[in-house]
């Protein structure tokens, strides 16, 4: 089986494609990697999330490594996704391996790389490691190091990750204040790696946090999967409608990306909280620096940036394009439609958990709740709304359905001329009256996934219809 990374790391199903083996073959494909740049000395961090053995196949990770002779430090308990990551910067590391299927089905599992800049990797990179890990298939899997004995002769190390990242945390934003402000909120981690988080982050002082769903459980009851959207948080919102908090605030299963719930027990949609978030930065913040999105986010950054006199950039969908863009920009904010986004003087990744603590102190500093920071918001670049459709695919369709929707070329979408086109990922129109929709092939799961965004949801709903109809689906 060829082992291929998708938009962040390498995912399959457990003991179909996600074995122990295929595990070893792909740090196998690292240590070759972080070898041949010289950075193998520098180590390698190794983290997991929740999922179903995810601590088992760390440690055969850790055991790969370590007897490659790479000092390794495995993470002693689980850890969301921007806590690992950021041990690489911490302890000037050669990058981190972490295992996690983010917010994919219960089945799955993965496998992601951070390289030594502590961001997505590079598709130069993953392309690089997926030769480096048909190099190690053909050649065989070398012999690991039983974790006692690395421990035992210093090339294993057992790390407890999250002290260096909640200093850091402490560096951007001021939390005293924020324990400080009385806020009163409802918090779903999914029963993923950020759960305790943003109660152990914020507590001790005046500032309650009611936290569900905080309890181990890979199979994640009651979700389709551990994704903060609106299909996933009715609990959230009711939590916050019976509690009167201020606030629901959602992780996905590796606490990279960020959910939104208003006061009134709404969802604020991705993109909406992509733009508070850019606006806060902007505005609340005073801050000035190119932005960047990916192609499926909110056409309200575009707006920001004209009203605030700041560059806009674009990129394909996923974290491996937005943070090196970032990184070579300078960029204030980065983000994409599946809420996760990134933030300057912080690591060049998502991070849920500092996208949080970032939307509370807008709250506080403004006075406002997010239902009146949205309204303040669409004061300045006028309603917008948005939606996703996603639709599963049997094994043998992605091929056909990839050719349909590069050959789409309508001269209208739901009664709307079409006043701009392009494939940047997948294909996306935009019509003249500023609304667009974008189909595209997942990089991560079997889905074809629709976006659109429109003045109304009347709209949006019309343009999702009109792209399933385009491509036969």
């Amino acid at each position: 089986m060829a082992i291929r990374f998708g938009t962040d790391g390498w995912r399959g199903v457990i003991a179909e494609d996600f074995t122990f083996d295929n595990v070893r073959l792909c740090t196998q494909g690292v240590v070759r990697y972080l070898q041949q740049r010289g950075l193998a000395e520098r180590g390698l961090v190794v983290g997991y999330d929740t999922r179903f053995a995810s601590e088992d196949f760390a440690l055969a990770v850790a055991e790969t490594a370590a007897g490659a002779g790479v000092k390794t430090y495995l993470s002693d308990r689980a850890a969301p996704t921007p806590v690992v990551t950021y041990n690489v910067i911490d302890r000037n590391a050669g990058g981190a391996v972490i295992i996690t299927a983010s917010h994919n089905p219960p089945q799955w599992n993965g496998f992601k790389f951070k390289p030594e800049y502590a961001g997505s990797a590079s598709p130069d990179v993953t392309d690089e490691i997926e030769r480096l890990i048909e190099d190690a298939a053909r050649e065989g899997i070398e012999n690991a190091a039983p974790w006692e004995r690395a421990r035992s002769d210093g090339t294993g190390v057992d790390v407890n990750p999250a002290p260096a990242y909640v200093q850091h945390v402490g560096r951007l934003v001021d939390l005293e204040r924020l324990r400080a402000s009385g806020l009163k909120l409802a918090v779903d981690p999914m029963f993923g790696a950020g759960a305790g988080y943003l109660p152990y982050i914020l507590g001790g002082g005046a500032t309650t946090l009611d936290e569900i769903h905080a309890e181990r459980n890979p199979l994640f009851p009651g979700l389709r999967q551990p994704e903060p959207v609106a299909d996933n948080l009715s609990a959230l919102c009711a939590q916050v409608a019976e509690t009167g908090a201020d606030a629901g605030l959602a992780l996905d299963g590796d606490a990279d990306r960020f959910g939104l719930v208003d006061e009134r027990g709404i969802v604020i949609n991705p993109l909406q909280v992509f733009a508070l978030l850019a606006l806060y930065m902007l505005e609340t913040r005073g801050d000035r620096g190119p932005l960047v999105k990916s192609t499926t986010t909110s056409r309200m950054l575009y707006r920001l940036g004209e009203i605030f006199d700041v560059p806009v950039h674009e990129t394909p969908v996923g974290f491996k394009y937005v943070g090196p863009l970032m990184e070579r920009e300078r960029a204030l904010i980065g983000g994409e439609e599946s809420g996760g986004y990134g933030f300057r003087g912080h690591i060049p990744e998502r991070d849920g958990i500092l996208s949080a603590l970032f939307i509370l102190d807008m709250m506080v500093d403004t006075g406002k709740r997010p239902s009146e920071l949205l309204a303040h918001l669409y004061d300045l670049v006028g309603p917008h709304h948005y939606d996703r459709s996603d639709i599963p695919l049997s094994p043998g369709q992605r091929e056909t359905i990839a050719g349909v929707i590069g050959a789409a070329s309508p001269d209208t979408v739901a009664g709307v001329r079409v006043a701009s086109s392009d494939a940047t990922d997948g294909r996306r129109f935009v019509l003249e009256d500023g609304s667009w929709v974008t189909v595209r092939l997942s990089g991560t799961e079997p889905l074809v996934r629709i976006y659109a965004e429109g003045p109304s949801p009347e709209r949006v709903e019309a343009l999702l219809a009109e792209a399933r109809g385009l491509v036969g689906l």
